[in-house]
């Protein structure tokens, strides 16, 4: 089961941990922003991870690696229940020691970090089971890492012939055994992903994942440019959570540099990512009936989601709220009784979206396709640090905004929707109840937005610092470093799609073929959104 914090509490953490290690561990805590730093060396660095997540309390966030001019970097973020805040594990490792000892083995939410590190960078994590061949695929050649410093990522690089005995990998060994091939190319919007599914019958034994089809870069073309274009980046290669990553980012800027949004300012933008959550949530519950060739429910559903489009829309002036954060506020302001009109249209929307609810619950040949399908246990959420609403699904009361509460969430009263069953069925009332929390946190915030300034003076610094918002789809880290320049010298995105994807193969396993694009649905995610 997931640990809370016993007698380890984040005042406590620097005297448990230098009682524990004593002289190999420095530990600094720094109390304002609620972090505590542990710097190890290699050979600590597994127990340290270990005794993070088995007994303090902590959970896995993101891995940051930095390449400096001798040394290497990796900062591996934890983060808990709210009250007990962060914990950042860093090693220092030289230039030339590109072995790196896998924490995988205890953290197995760090698992697909260190395949992509070890594709992007060329560490190898020692005694991890399984790496190479995954966010480059057969064409990238093997000395090629795109995020060291000596690639040139304006010059196109040299691709390698494919092996015409290439084979998928298999894992199934058995008589009958078949592999069936789903992807990468999808009818609609979906966008390119992979799925082997092995089976000796009708039920899916195995599944094997593979993303990065349009593996984008943002992470290395981010690098050198200075704040106002990275921003652009960070809303665009997920259009549909472009609000929640630009958020994240703005509010990493921010920490940078020492300043704060005004309380309009952040008034507003609880406003516009409760907006983008409605939105997101009605196209995964579309996306959940058209799974189920449920026609009627599907186009009631769909005309939903267009409206909360066009709500949005008239409301921005742009579908997916794009072009409003910037460092220090927002873009443009929203008028007191334009604001309370959105809340009395996002009322009408989820008035609607309770009646499709009510129909959906009384409906056998719906619930049938989805009750007891996809399951995944709570045991198994805590060990893939899973999130967002597949997370609250199977138990886990993980959400941002109370953990580590920004933008004024702490004055914000609302539960966190939680449900046990950890099946399709579970995840989507999950997303009905959001739904309807978002449009009453729409109304609370509108009803007493305060006045002021909506952008507060900006000025670039340098540092680093980790930005973070609980997207639609879950949590979201966004680590950025600004050099003396001004300029972006390290962006990395941890996205909630990149998170929840790692554990999709508990869902769709032992569960028949046609399960298959069901399960998909009501997991919602984004392949865009995993290809950063």
């Amino acid at each position: 089961m997931e640990n809370s914090m016993d007698e380890t509490t984040f005042q406590s953490l620097p005297d448990a941990a230098a009682k524990r290690w004593p002289g190999q561990v420095q530990v600094n805590l720094d109390v304002r922003r609620s972090i505590c730093l542990l710097t190890c060396g290699g050979s600590l660095l597994r127990d340290i991870c270990e005794w993070v997540c088995s007994t303090s309390g902590y959970r896995f966030a993101t891995l940051a690696v930095e390449e400096e001019a001798s040394q290497w970097l990796l900062r591996y973020v934890f983060y808990g229940q709210s009250g007990i805040g962060q914990l950042h594990i860093l090693l220092r490792t030289p230039k030339e020691d590109v072995a790196i000892p896998s924490i995988s083995g205890v953290v197995h939410a760090a698992d697909w970090h260190e395949r992509e590190t070890e594709d992007l960078f060329g560490l190898t994590f020692t005694g991890h089971p399984r790496l190479g061949d995954f966010v480059l695929h057969e064409e990238w050649p093997e000395d090629v890492k795109p995020m060291r410093s000596g690639f040139d990522a304006r010059l196109p690089y040299r691709r390698r012939e494919l092996d015409p005995e290439w084979r998928p990998q298999s894992i199934v060994q058995a008589p009958g055994a078949f592999m069936m091939p789903i992807g990468p190319v999808y009818s609609d919007v979906a966008e390119s992903a992979h799925f082997l599914l092995e089976t000796v019958g009708e039920d899916v034994i195995r599944t094997i994942r593979r993303f990065f089809y349009k593996y984008r870069g943002v992470e290395k073309i981010s690098e050198g440019c200075p704040v106002d274009q990275v921003i652009l980046l960070s809303e665009r290669f997920s259009g549909t959570s472009a609000f929640a990553h630009s958020l994240a980012f703005c509010q990493a800027v921010e920490e940078i540099a020492g300043v704060d949004a005004p309380p309009r300012a952040k008034a507003l933008r609880i406003v516009l990512a409760e907006l983008e959550r409605l939105r997101c949530h009605i196209a995964a519950i579309a996306g959940i009936c058209g799974s189920t060739a449920l026609s009627v429910a599907t186009s009631q559903a769909g005309i939903l989601e267009e409206e909360a489009l066009r709500i949005t829309g008239a409301f921005t002036g742009h579908r997916y709220l794009f072009g409003l954060n910037r460092p220090g506020g927002l873009t443009r302001d929203f008028n007191n009784s334009t604001c309370r009109g959105l809340a009395d249209d996002a009322a009408r929307l989820i008035e609607r979206l309770c009646k499709l609810n009510d129909m959906l619950r009384f409906t056998s040949s719906f619930l049938d396709r989805i009750e007891e399908v996809g399951v995944i246990s709570r045991e198994q959420a805590i060990a893939y640090g899973l999130v967002g609403p597949i997370a609250r699904a199977s138990g886990l009361a993980r959400d941002l905004r109370r953990a580590l509460p920004y933008c004024g969430y702490e004055t914000v009263d609302f539960d966190v929707p939680v449900e046990t069953e950890g099946d399709g069925y579970a995840r989507l009332r999950v997303l009905f109840r959001e739904a309807e929390q978002s449009a009453a946190i729409i109304r609370k915030m509108a009803a007493a937005l305060p006045d002021g300034e909506i952008a507060g003076p900006f000025e670039c610094a340098a540092g680093a610092a980790l930005g973070w918002v609980e997207a639609p789809r879950g949590a979201a880290f966004h680590w950025v470093r600004i050099t003396e320049s001004g300029a972006v010298g390290r962006y990395r995105l941890t996205t909630p799609s990149f998170t929840n994807w790692h554990g999709f193969h508990l869902a769709a396993e032992h569960f028949a073929f046609q399960d298959f694009p069901i399960i998909m649905a009501t997991f919602g995610l984004s392949n865009a959104e995993s290809d950063r």
